[in-house]
């Protein structure tokens, strides 16, 4: 899955917590075909990054023919993973921009209990960031700015709201049908 210098792809976003268990993840890649695969993927790259101190800024490693740009803040592990081809500072620049996204979705409070109470906007957020591994945005206020004007948008398509703006606008229309 070499690039070949035309475009940089993306093999993966994982977003894992303090214990390296999933809170959310994207694969783009064949590399790892199976649920099994990934979560042993997983594993090892947390297990090989776990120690280091990739708090202040971005980290970057080669493990297992894959570039890992990553960044720890509080609970959470931010990891991009591209091929060993691939360019690190636009991996950093797709890790930098989901972080960013992140944390202005989460308003600055950066955790696992606030992360796993917005997924449907990080979910939002990944599927802004890379769509078949092709980046499609870096910039982290307007990765926020499109996860969040779909979530203000009640008048979307059901198709194009999050489950949870789904809920709410279904308990909407039912209750403005039983109080005619």
């Amino acid at each position: 899955m070499a690039s070949q210098g035309l475009c940089p792809l993306i093999k993966n976003i994982l977003l894992l917590d303090s214990e390296g268990k999933r809170v959310a993840v994207k694969y783009y890649s064949d590399d790892w075909p199976t649920n099994n695969s990934k979560l042993a993927f997983e594993k090892f790259v947390f297990s090989k990054t776990v120690k280091t101190n990739a708090r202040t800024e971005a980290e970057v490693t080669l493990l297992e023919n894959n570039i890992i740009i990553y960044k720890f803040v509080q609970d959470l592990h931010f990891f991009v993973t591209g091929g060993d081809d691939e360019n690190e500072l636009i991996l950093a620049s797709v890790l930098q921009g989901f972080f960013d996204a992140v944390t202005l979705l989460l308003r600055s409070n950066v955790d696992k209990r606030e992360a796993l109470e917005n997924l449907d906007l990080i979910l939002l957020c990944l599927d802004e960031i890379v769509d078949g591994g092709m980046i499609l945005e870096t910039n982290g206020t307007l990765i926020a700015e499109k996860v969040t004007s779909h979530s203000l948008d009640a008048d979307a398509p059901l198709s194009e709201q999050t489950l949870t703006q789904a809920w709410a606008t279904a308990r909407e229309h039912l209750t403005r049908t039983l109080l005619k």
